[in-house]
């Protein structure tokens, strides 16, 4: 425990937590083992929303492993019976913020000063740059790719990289190599979303496109996420993909 460090009552800490000075840490707020949390850092404060009302106590679930450097802020949810959700193993980095409601699976990186609004859930493995802005409601598949400055106002597919205003610009290929995909199952990716872009259209168009790819399980969790509600709609390529279509991906950093 750091020096001036605030811990409020509710709050629950595994195993071999580390809280660095100055952090606060308050509301129903659970913090898996071994996760490590940095200078300042502000955990399960009040949501940042109109409907919140006061004295609601609600939750901030973290899990194990998870590092949230300084000034980093995460709010619980807006209503007592939901919660925002960080999953294992994720990295969010200085002045990052994820609001109300938030639901980040494992292994998500989050960049310098990326603002994820309320209710936005981000799969698996998804790296989001520094100063990405994603609005609320929209969701971000796993293993995805968000280029450095973008704004993210709608559903970004799976593997997928976005770079500016929610536009597609190719396929995350390392990122899947990184999560382990092999060559088969990237290949079954990049047919999928060829099929998907052959012409610009909106999800039924998707689903139906995707009847014609290769059964695999990357492929499948492609199909549910597009058969998923939408509150934002998807975003798109700038044009339709041929059969040379733009697939190589880029991991991005600090």
């Amino acid at each position: 425990m750091g020096p001036f460090a605030v811990i409020d009552a509710h709050v629950r800490l595994g195993r071999g937590v580390h809280v660095g000075p100055h952090a606060w840490i308050t509301g129903e707020t659970v913090i898996g083992e071994g996760s490590k949390i940095h200078k300042g850092a502000v955990l399960g404060h009040e949501p940042q929303d109109l409907a919140f009302e006061q004295g609601t106590r609600s939750r901030l679930e973290i899990g194990r492993n998870v590092v949230i450097r300084e000034h980093a802020t995460l709010h619980r949810a807006t209503t007592a019976d939901g919660a925002t959700i960080v999953g294992d193993d994720c990295f969010l980095m200085a002045n990052s913020h994820v609001a109300h409601d938030c639901v980040l699976g494992k292994g998500v990186i989050v960049c310098n000063n990326a603002l994820l609004a309320g209710y936005v859930q981000v799969g698996d493995r998804a790296f989001i740059s520094g100063n990405v802005c994603v609005h609320q409601f929209a969701r971000i598949g796993a293993v995805c790719m968000i280029g450095g400055g973008s704004e993210v106002g709608r559903d970004v597919p799976p593997f997928t990289t976005v770079t500016g205003r929610s536009r597609i610009t190719g396929l995350n290929v390392i990122g899947m190599r990184r999560a382990g995909l092999g060559a088969e199952e990237r290949l079954a990716v990049k047919t999928a979303y060829k099929l998907i872009f052959s012409e610009v259209g909106g999800a039924d168009a998707a689903l139906a496109r995707l009847e014609e790819a290769p059964e695999a399980d990357s492929v499948r969790y492609i199909r549910e996420f597009y058969a998923a509600r939408s509150r934002r709609g998807f975003v798109l390529p700038d044009r339709p993909w041929a059969a040379g279509a733009p697939s190589r991906g880029r991991e991005g950093s600090e």
